[in-house]
Parts: C-alpha cells; sequence; structure tokens
C-alpha cells in the first residue's frame, strides 16, 4: 500500500474526526452506533483511497460512507432499535419552542458539545464524553486528562452514554434560558481540549495542532452564540495568548525551548493583541471568572518585553485569586512556581512541597519536573537527580522526555 494513504486516513482522522461523528449522530440519533460507524468509515478508507485515490473532500466521503452504513445497520437492527431509547433530534422539536432556541450554528461539533454537556450529567461525566466523542481522543487521553485510572474513566463514559440515551437528551443547542446553566460545563470541555493539544499527553511531537485548532474553532463559536458572556470572552482569550507562543516552543531539530528562553519576535503578535482586549473585557465582570484570570496570567506573559521583565509577583496575586475561586492542585503547582520566580527557588520549593500530599498529583510528571527545577536552582544536585528520574518515570511525551533527561545529564556528578 503506498504509505500517503494511510497518512491522509490518519490526517483526515486528526482533522475530521468531530465533523464526521457529529454529523453521523445526527443519522443514528444513538452515540455507540454513531461511533462504531464512522470508526467503520475510516478503516474502509484505508481500502478504498488505496484503490481509488484520496478524494478531494475527505470528510464528505467518510461523512457519507458513515451514514450509509448506519442506515444498514439501522435495517438490520429495526426491531432492537424500536425497543431502545434514542436521542432526540432537534428538528423534531415542535415549533414554538424551536423559536427560542440560540441562532443556528452551522457546525454539528456545538450541538454534541451541548448535548454532552446536559445538566442530567455529572460535570466530569460531561468533560469526559465531549473530549471521547467531540474530539476522538483515546480513552487513555482522557484519563490522562482527568488524572485518573483508564479503567475509571472507561467505566465513567460508558455511564454517561447510557443516561444520554435513557433520559432522552435533545441532540442541539439548548434554548437561550437553558445557556447560563450549560456553559461553563462547554468552556470546561473547550478547554480541556486546548490543552491537551497544547502539551500533548504522549506521542513524539509537544503540541497536538489539530486539538488546539479545534478548541480555538470552539472558543470562536461559542463567542459568536454568546457574545457578551465575560466567560466565553475569558476562554477565548486564554486559548489566544497561550496559542501564540506556539511556534517558539520547540527549536528548528524539534527540542523544547522553555518560556525563558524563547526567541518572543516568533510569538504571534496579532492573537496576543486580540487575546488582551479580551482579557480586558473579560476582567470588567466582578468578581472576575476563572478563565479570565488564566487568561490575565497569560497576557502579563505576553506582554512582557523578555523573561526577565515578566512582573512575578502581579502573577503570583492572580493565582491567588484563581486558587480563591477555583482551588485545583494544578492551579496550586502553577502558584509555586511563580512564587518561585517571585520571590526565588527556596519560597517556591516551600510552596511546592506543601503540595506533597495531593492524590490527583500523585501520578503528575509536572510536580517531580518543577521540584527538581528548584532543586537545582538552590544547588541541591544530590535531590534534583532523583526528581528528574521520577519525572521521566511520569513523562510520556517524547519532546519533554528528551528535554527531562538533558537536564538530568546536565547535573554535576
Amino acid at each position: 500500500m503506498d504509505p500517503s494513504v494511510p497518512a491522509a486516513v490518519a490526517d483526515a482522522h486528526r482533522r475530521g474526526w468531530a465533523f464526521v461523528l457529529a454529523a453521523t449522530v445526527r443519522v443514528t440519533r444513538d452515540l455507540d452506533l454513531a461511533e462504531e460507524c464512522v470508526q467503520d468509515a475510516y478503516a474502509r478508507a484505508l481500502t478504498a483511497w488505496a484503490a481509488d485515490g484520496v478524494p478531494d473532500n475527505p470528510d464528505a466521503w467518510l461523512t457519507t460512507t458513515a451514514r450509509r452504513r448506519a442506515l444498514d445497520l439501522h435495517r438490520r437492527r429495526a426491531t432492537a432499535h424500536r425497543a431502545q431509547p434514542l436521542l432526540v433530534d432537534d428538528e423534531a422539536v415542535p415549533g414554538p419552542e424551536r423559536a427560542t432556541e440560540a441562532p443556528e450554528i452551522a457546525d454539528d461539533r456545538l450541538r454534541l458539545v451541548f448535548t454532552c454537556c446536559h445538566p442530567a450529567l455529572a460535570r466530569d461525566a460531561q468533560v469526559a464524553l465531549t473530549l471521547r466523542l467531540l474530539c476522538g481522543l483515546s480513552t487513555a487521553e482522557v484519563a490522562r486528562a482527568f488524572l485518573v485510572p483508564v479503567p475509571t474513566m472507561a467505566a465513567r463514559i460508558t455511564r454517561a452514554k447510557k443516561k444520554i440515551a435513557a433520559a432522552r437528551i435533545p441532540y442541539r443547542v439548548p434554548p437561550r434560558a437553558e445557556l447560563p446553566a450549560r456553559v461553563d460545563a462547554v468552556l470546561t470541555v473547550v478547554h480541556l481540549l486546548f490543552t491537551t493539544g497544547h502539551a500533548a499527553p504522549a506521542g513524539d511531537d509537544l503540541v497536538r495542532r489539530d486539538l488546539v485548532e479545534r478548541a480555538v474553532d470552539l472558543a470562536r463559536m461559542l463567542r459568536a452564540l454568546l457574545p457578551d458572556d465575560a466567560d466565553v470572552a475569558g476562554l477565548l482569550a486564554l486559548v489566544l495568548l497561550t496559542d501564540a507562543r506556539r511556534e517558539a516552543r520547540v527549536d528548528p531539530d524539534g527540542r523544547l525551548v522553555l518560556l525563558a528562553d524563547q526567541d518572543r519576535s516568533r510569538w504571534d503578535r496579532r492573537a496576543i493583541g486580540e487575546g488582551a482586549g479580551l482579557v480586558r473585557e473579560a476582567l470588567r465582570r466582578r468578581p472576575p471568572g476563572r478563565f479570565a484570570l488564566m487568561a490575565a496570567i497569560a497576557a502579563v506573559h505576553d506582554e512582557a518585553g523578555s523573561f526577565v521583565e515578566t512582573d512575578w509577583r502581579e502573577i503570583v496575586a492572580l493565582y491567588d485569586l484563581l486558587v480563591a475561586i477555583w482551588p485545583s492542585p494544578v492551579v496550586a503547582l502553577n502558584r509555586a512556581v511563580a512564587v518561585g520566580f517571585a520571590d526565588g527557588p527556596a519560597a517556591g520549593l516551600t510552596a511546592l512541597d506543601a503540595l506533597g500530599d495531593e492524590p490527583q498529583l500523585a501520578g503528575y510528571g509536572y510536580l517531580p519536573a518543577a521540584r527538581a527545577d528548584l532543586l537545582a536552582r538552590l544547588g541541591r544536585t544530590a535531590e534534583a537527580g532523583p526528581a528528574y528520574q521520577e519525572a521521566l518515570l511520569l513523562t510520556e511525551n517524547a519532546v519533554e522526555r528528551e528535554y527531562l533527561a538533558a537536564r538530568l545529564a546536565q547535573l554535576p556528578r
């Protein structure tokens, strides 16, 4: 087989999975069946494209193939499906109710996000299911994003799918009156999607551009849907300001470049300008939300002329506000790193060691990596070595592993 065909199928999966699955769900109104049909379509593409060539529009080919497979399976399973609860199609909603819906969004991905983020589901289940279905992440990748064991995540996703079917949750963007209660879960999904792409948990590349681009697209869709929502503005600002540094995060040989060493002329100043404007808008709400505060931290980094000019005390103050409204162990870890730059590595190490008993950080590679860096800066190399080794054991991304191994090798013997 021509090696370009598997590469084309893999690229279509990265870029088109969300489009194809969301469009197929509208036909099947059954999440499991839609997943099965879409997976089958990608498998068929390997042989069909090898024989006939890669189509001009791979997404359209895959969607058509998945939908045909779905109709065929529906006919074969007609009796069983008549007894099964299915998703309520938004087109079946009566006229008066449809009149209160949000404006039509020309992308079924957003429809699928809101379906998965229905308030009938627990918040963790909402986020996990959307990452699995909308983004095509494996169960293992979703589990890493949540810092939980894979079997736990597999069971959570299965229960969520069953509940959506049993509760007859509609497959549509909700009416305007329901949007406020649903938006935070959707924003959490998009943020997790972005962070998973920004620093890929595993693989040969530091960044999964497909996931980052999906997250940015979804954030822009939400902005169009809710132009006056401060949290939506904050999220879009956060992803723009963070992704603006993408091209400077690795050198020409693909090696990791830390923020302190990045060539800031390679940062996307247009994205930074747009993000900074959105931050100012998001911060007008009192009190500011978590995405606005995270975006403000990113803006302080992006607007500093150099690393040494970074206002670390302002960053620590913003983290203090963030921890107060969103007491996440990962946020506390990031705050400790900031303290290490604002008040010195000893102060940062004290803040970091206070997180040693956090169960959510037990398998989180960035904790020992941050500790190793602080110890090395203090000259405590005998302790920094084992910390780097622990970080290597917990890190699966090849670019990050290469960086950690190099830092370990540079320690004085």
